[in-house]
């Protein structure tokens, strides 16, 4: 994968270890407690918690089949992230997709969506990109259907009992699945 590429006026690049604690924190403050509230992407009504951790944005980071991008703003510091990684079958599985609150509503989501559906079509020959998201998050869902991506009928529970994955205010939490086919696969 190239580096350096300017997306919305942030620059996008392949994360390393040494990025780790500045993906967690932007992750947690995107998703969950009063920062994520800034933004329209919270979670905080769902779940309590941590969306991630240390050890398994470690693991991510580390997997040879997952590329993990992260765009710095001018400054340097982290704005967006997203994980990608390669599927059986010519899929390509988009998550992790996080907008620091501070810098949402700007179209530096949909810039950094555009650009992951390129990725996956040259780095893995991608024809379709899928990716699970909380059913009960829709606006998130209206987002991505304007994005071109549609609902699949696929359904997963969500972890209870599992913290790492936050504590749900709610026993009615589960992941749907998105798709859409892939330009120039």
């Amino acid at each position: 994968m190239r580096t350096g590429i300017r997306v919305a006026g942030a620059e996008l690049r392949r994360a390393g270890a040494a990025d780790v604690g500045a993906l967690v924190a932007l992750v947690n403050s995107a998703y969950r407690g009063d920062e994520a509230r800034k933004g329209w992407t919270t979670e905080a009504d769902l779940l309590e918690g941590q969306r991630v951790d240390a050890e398994g944005v470690a693991e991510l980071v580390a997997s040879p089949g997952v590329l993990l991008l992260l765009a710095q703003d001018a400054g340097g510091g982290p704005v967006a992230c997203c994980e990608l990684r390669g599927e059986q079958g010519g899929d390509a599985y988009f998550g992790m997709f996080s907008v620091s609150p501070t810098a949402q509503g700007r179209g530096l989501g949909a810039a950094i969506l555009a650009e992951a559906e390129r990725i996956a079509v040259e780095h893995w020959g991608a024809r379709r990109m899928t990716m699970m998201v909380i059913r009960q998050r829709e606006a998130l869902i209206s987002w991505y259907e304007r994005r071109g991506y549609g609902l699949t009928g696929e359904r997963a529970p969500f972890p209870y009992g599992d913290e790492r994955f936050g504590v749900p205010l709610r026993e009615d939490l589960e992941f749907v699945e998105l798709a859409k086919e892939l330009r120039g696969a």
